[in-house]
């Protein structure tokens, strides 16, 4: 017994006669009091005690136990009687569950009590009713269920949805997380804007969200900001006065933001604007209202605004190329969309999804080989879904068969250096595996570096580390000197 207990039954058991009296009585109200059954016995396995809630819990009387020993007591109703012999067998605590003849299922815990000699003098048994418990826990694991096949449901409507409006195909996880914000954001009139490579699809999801909103039966105005000249871009956005230059139509010009009045302006490529026009849509942004060329005259304007970039404008903040306080107003809820090297469970059903369009398109009944659909799904793609939508046009007209064999999947820069290579390799009967090897290596790690024009992003081309790329290109550049 250690030391803090033993002081403990050291004050418990001070006193006069009658105040031991009245803290055993209280300690026995305790026991009986408790929740759970406990049951006591002794060393030999004799029943001691047990309280009320032994009782109810196993339906065993304490007036036909009291006395006995553990071993001759009725086997139906001695629920714990296994418990206690294997606690003074093991000389430890023995747990199990059981159910019991009323059906109850309890957990029965046993635990010796030794004397100072280790000799085992008591066994204590506890048995806790988890009947309800275990009902509540499988209630739970009901309403998980119901609660994860309606959100199943929910996933199916959101993919049937972007693919009914506007053929947005997703499949995989991280890209539904993206688009469970989009459908958010749809629904409150704020400023979007939207991140991600050329090609992933930015332009849909912006007319998803504005086909979602409260402005949904205004108009949806997209505004190239990288195909504008300099020159004319105040004009394209804010529209000009007759005579305003030479060129001037002398009636003048509604400029797009004026068009777009109660609906959404998408000005795509934002990180494109030149500085002094920034300036001026940071006016209208905080204005909300523009200035026609030529005019002198202030017109309010209500839209809502969705940009969209593929460059780093936070990189181009601190590089002044971009302005602060236009980023900040621009910045409001930002939405990154994955590049499909990032979201490859999308690249199977865009496949499908393309390979279907173009056979109704051309007349065709084409398919994909297996090995060609892994190939695919092995690919960087630099370009995104444009550029696989491109690939899989261009295989189903080239390919001569109704099924889509690698070799019918022509990708720039891919399969050129290999076929050069196939035919140094026809050509020379000496040439072995090895050199081979080496040898695409060789110009795939030069091409990637003439391509990116630096270690790092060409290293990430091919999927390796910048000190791999520098160490094999060094021992190349060797080679040849």
């Amino acid at each position: 017994m250690s030391d803090s207990r033993a002081l403990e039954l050291n004050n418990l058991l001070k006193g006069s006669e009658e105040t031991l009296k009245l803290k055993i009585k209280t300690l026995y109200s305790i026991i009986e009091h408790c929740y759970d059954g406990i049951c006591i016995t002794d060393g030999n396995g004799n029943v001691l005690f047990l309280n009320s809630s032994y009782e109810r819990i196993t339906d065993v009387k304490r007036s036909e136990v009291v006395g006995e020993n553990m071993a001759c007591i009725e086997k139906n109703k001695a629920t714990s009687r296994s418990n206690v012999f294997l606690a003074l067998k093991d000389r430890r605590t023995v747990t199990i569950q059981k159910k019991t003849k009323m059906g109850r299922e309890v957990l029965i815990s046993s635990s010796p009590i030794f004397d100072k000699n280790m000799n085992i003098i008591l066994v204590v048994t506890t048995v806790r009713d988890i009947t309800k418990l275990l009902e509540m826990k499988d209630e739970v694991g009901v309403k998980d269920s119901r609660i994860n096949g309606e959100s199943n449901i929910y996933l199916q409507n959101i993919k049937e949805d972007f693919l009914k409006q506007h053929g947005i195909i997703v499949q995989d996880e991280r890209m539904l997380d993206v688009l469970k914000v989009v459908i958010k954001v749809s629904k409150v009139d704020t400023t979007v804007l939207l991140l991600g490579e050329t090609g992933v699809g930015k332009g849909k999801i912006a007319r998803y969200i504005h086909d979602n909103s409260t402005r949904s039966d205004k108009k949806f105005v997209k505004i190239d900001c990288a195909s504008i000249p300099p020159n004319l871009i105040e004009s394209e956005l804010f529209g000009y006065e007759g005579g305003a230059f030479t060129s001037a139509n002398k009636n003048g010009k509604i400029g797009s933001f004026q068009l777009a009045d109660g609906g959404t302006v998408f000005l795509d490529e934002i990180g494109e604007l030149p500085l002094n026009m920034q300036v001026k849509l940071l006016r209208v942004l905080q204005e909300k209202e523009i200035k026609k060329v030529g005019g002198y005259k202030n017109i309010k304007v209500d839209v809502r605004i969705i940009a969209a970039t593929n460059r780093n404008l936070k990189d181009m903040v601190n590089k002044k190329l971009f302005r602060s306080d236009l980023y900040y107003r621009l910045n409001v809820v930002p939405i990154t969309i994955l590049p499909l090297r990032y979201r490859k469970g999308d690249i199977e059903p865009l496949v499908n999804y393309f390979l279907n369009s173009f056979n109704n398109k051309y007349g065709f009944n084409k398919t994909i080989s297996c090995d060609a659909m892994e190939f695919l799904k092995n690919y960087k793609w630099p370009g995104n879904i444009r550029e696989l939508k491109n690939i899989i046009e261009r295989s189903m007209i080239i390919s001569n068969d109704n099924k889509i064999l690698t070799k019918d999947i022509h990708i720039e820069g891919i399969f050129d250096d290999f076929n050069n290579r196939k035919e140094i390799v026809n050509g020379n009967d000496n040439f072995t595996l090895r050199n081979a090897v080496v040898d695409l290596e060789e110009a795939l790690i030069e091409k990637a570096f003439k391509k990116y024009g630096n270690v790092r992003s060409a290293a990430c081309e091919l999927g390796i580390s910048a000190a791999t790329l520098v160490r094999k290109r060094k021992r190349y550049m060797k080679t040849k000197v």
